[in-house]
């Protein structure tokens, strides 16, 4: 009876460690999955910050700043220009009604020269360390889709004038992966004042 209780007892432990160690595990599996939601929202936040610099000129390039002029739909493509495009790359126009949104259609994975994405600081000369230990495992990615100013009045035939919707997408760790859009209205000075550079960004989604 001794041997047989002290059995059923020595069994129950080993149930119990059993039980403590998965659940050890399934919290460290958790917070290891929450580290690297982090790390791609973060990521993809630079990604935001980032397409916003770029329509606002930080990075120098004449050609590209063209595009975002007050007015132009210059480089902006139908599906988003590729790299091939040069200075357009990532510039979308947006699809037809009914059709799939941009954001949902362009491979973010794609490093190819025909990818439709454009990888975090190719247009301002920003840097990210990226693929070393708890970093993002890639650099984000973002497109810049053209669309027509809300503000804009009705009627007559005014100049065009355009806000631009970014989308990024910011990369875990791991094979994690973060969205985030963003509406963007470039900043313009009023007329005999010099702009500061600044831009008025409004509005953002939430992940994927």
């Amino acid at each position: 009876m001794v041997l047989l209780l002290a059995l059923c007892v020595l069994v129950a432990v080993m149930l119990m460690g059993v039980s403590a160690a998965q659940l050890a595990l399934q919290g460290e599996k958790a917070a290891r999955g929450e580290r690297d939601r982090l790390t791609a929202l973060q990521a993809a936040e630079e990604a935001l910050m980032d397409a916003e610099n770029d329509i606002e000129g930080a990075g120098g390039a004449s050609a590209r700043g063209a595009m975002f002029a007050p007015g132009s739909a210059q480089g902006f493509a139908a599906g988003c220009a590729s790299a091939a495009a040069g200075a357009g790359h990532g510039l979308c126009l947006r699809p037809a009604e009914g059709e799939t949104p941009l954001w949902q259609s362009v491979d973010f994975d794609d490093d190819a020269a025909t990818a439709r994405s454009v990888p975090y600081g190719k247009f301002t000369g920003a840097q990210m360390v990226a693929g070393e230990g708890l970093l993002p495992f890639r650099r984000p990615r973002y497109i810049i889709e053209l669309l027509p100013d809300p503000r804009q009045a009705q009627g007559g035939a005014p100049p065009p004038r355009y806000i631009y919707r970014v989308t990024a997408v910011g990369f875990g760790a791991r094979a994690g992966r973060e969205v985030l859009q963003r509406f963007h209205r470039k900043y313009e000075p009023p007329a005999g004042e010099p702009g500061d550079g600044s831009g008025d960004g409004d509005g953002d989604g939430g992940g994927q």
